[in-house]
């Protein structure tokens, strides 16, 4: 598969930050290696990235990804060796597994991806069966596939504190449910292995807490090679008590705008940098691009319409936002056949299996492009992608994938710290 035509400023703090990664390659892959020994890595993750050409940054880690269909074909096979290694590790004695996804029966797209994660597994040698919590499946239901393929979901029961579907009582339960809307009564106090662990799920887990915790890594890492930390790091804070609706805690919102953009200006002029900063304010837990806004005025928050309010008051499954996430926003200056186009990367273990530009030919290089009307394009991680030789020119794709893909398992550690379970 070629590479998609991607065009991306080859030039100032990006392109040395590349070239750096690359040049310290050895110690960054040692250093990553000492890492993995001391904590428990997610089993799977996907990191948003965002490419300023002045700054290269992880804006979003999700630890129950939802695009594995979108992956470049050809990296199938790592992504079954990485499979392997992982179910070692959390469950040697794994040998069947019971899928629990979203609730999406209606987004054929998404069950695509809860296929193909079944393909994987099953390649590895592994039985696999997707178990549903919609309440409305109550025998085993074929669902066709827009690429051709099918599925089968059956009901998922409890028995002795052990999750099953007929006639299959599995070692070891992978979710790919990320839990948006509570941990349902049939998940807890199981006597069995559950992959990732609850505490991973948007019930519990905030955005905030990752990025506190991505904040120790990028600053050993910046360490480690010589570099400012704020050039893979974006500043943030936190507000709670949100009702976007009745306007409680806006003032908090917008102050905090106000001061991470005088902080971000400081920056650009210290980089040289002509653009205007600004800021996402998005929940603090939940995916699918929802409840998010870029302010670039800490006044934009008290105008808000009617319409803008409801937007931004509720994430996924109606869940009401009560707390936001302030992040410095990070312009994405790559764009594919003239639409704006951000790297998703994909790790299983801790090994890049692939990822994709997510393109949208009608948002900007200041927005989330995650929402309606986006596109994906699979990134073609040639043979040297992910360890590039050292000879090759720097600035060349595949030495970007290379970084692209330090960066994310960077994103990956954070999560690794994030859900340390706590004392006691």
């Amino acid at each position: 598969m070629p590479v998609p035509h991607l065009s991306a400023a080859l030039r100032g703090p990006v392109l040395d930050l590349e070239n750096r990664i690359n040049n310290a390659r050895p110690s960054i892959e040692h250093w990553l290696r000492g890492k993995w020994r001391e904590c428990s890595i997610p089993f799977y993750c996907s990191v948003d990235l965002r490419n300023s050409g002045f700054k290269l940054a992880p804006v979003d880690t999700n630890l129950f990804p939802g695009g594995f269909n979108n992956l470049n074909p050809e990296f199938f096979p790592l992504c079954v060796q990485a499979v392997m290694t992982a179910v070692e590790k959390i469950c040697p004695d794994a040998h069947s597994i019971l899928l629990i996804p979203e609730n999406h029966t209606r987004n054929t797209f998404y069950l695509q991806n809860v296929a193909s994660i079944q393909t994987i597994m099953q390649h590895a040698g592994l039985n696999v069966r997707i178990g549903s919590l919609i309440p409305e499946i109550k025998s085993a239901t074929v669902f066709n596939l827009p690429d051709g393929q099918s599925i089968t979901l059956e009901p998922v029961v409890r028995k002795n504190n052990h999750l099953c579907v007929d006639g299959f009582d599995p070692c070891a339960v992978l979710l790919n449910n990320d839990l948006s809307n509570g941990i349902p009564e049939i998940l807890q106090d199981l006597n069995q292995t559950i992959i990732p662990p609850l505490r991973a799920g948007w019930a519990t887990r905030r955005k905030s807490e990752h990025f506190k915790a991505y904040n120790t890594v990028a600053d050993e890492f910046a360490e480690l090679i010589g570099i400012d930390p704020w050039l893979i790091n974006p500043y943030f804070t936190s507000c709670g008590k949100i009702d976007f609706r009745e306007k409680q805690g806006e003032d908090c919102v917008a102050k905090s705008s106000d001061k991470i953009l005088a902080v971000i200006r400081e920056k650009y002029r210290e980089y040289g940098v002509k653009e205007d900063p600004f800021v996402i304010v998005k929940a603090d837990s939940g995916t699918y691009g929802m409840g998010i806004m870029t302010v670039k005025d800490g006044e934009e928050v008290y105008q808000l319409n009617r319409k803008q309010r409801n937007k931004m008051a509720v994430v996924k499954e109606g869940v009401l936002v009560t707390n936001v996430l302030v992040q410095e926003g990070v312009y994405t200056f790559e764009n594919i056949n003239q639409a704006v186009a951000e790297p998703v990367i994909y790790m299983i273990d801790h090994y890049v299996v692939g990822g994709f530009y997510r393109v949208h030919t009608g948002r900007g290089m200041d927005e989330n492009l995650n929402a309606p009307g986006m596109h994906f394009v699979p990134i073609s991680f040639e043979p040297d992608c992910l360890l590039p030789s050292g000879t090759q020119q720097q600035g060349l794709m595949p030495q970007r994938y290379y970084v692209y893909g330090v960066v994310a398992r960077l994103a990956m550690l954070a999560a690794a710290l994030e859900l340390r379970p706590t004392a006691g």
